[in-house]
């Protein structure tokens, strides 16, 4: 795989990160800074570390689950592996500025 390829992959992952919600939250995923690594591997394999608002988050499930159909659906990764991490553990600073507008928090 060449570097544009990787860059054009992670684009893509990144585009289909913004369409995955907490239900429980009117803002993306990766806007909330909850996605904390995107690795591409040469063979096109896909591994996120990512985290949750909480640690008991109750929509846990769900928002993997959405997130590994929707990641599955580009074309060009082999396969998808997400993993959840608490470290570091999640803040609000962490939210980009649209999503802390977005939120009341500006």
């Amino acid at each position: 795989m060449t570097p544009l390829q990787r860059l054009e992959l992670e684009e893509k992952v990144i585009k289909m990160l913004r369409t995955v919600y907490d239900p429980e939250i009117p803002v993306d995923i990766y806007s909330l800074g909850l996605v904390y690594k995107i690795d591409i591997d040469d063979d096109a394999n896909l591994t996120i570390d990512m985290t949750m608002t909480a640690p008991n988050c109750p929509m846990a499930d769900f928002i993997v689950d959405d997130a590994r159909i929707k990641l599955e659906s580009i074309e060009g990764l082999k396969s998808v592996n997400i993993n959840i991490v608490f470290e570091p553990e999640w803040n609000q600073d962490m939210m980009s500025e649209e999503a802390k507008l977005e939120l009341g928090f500006l």
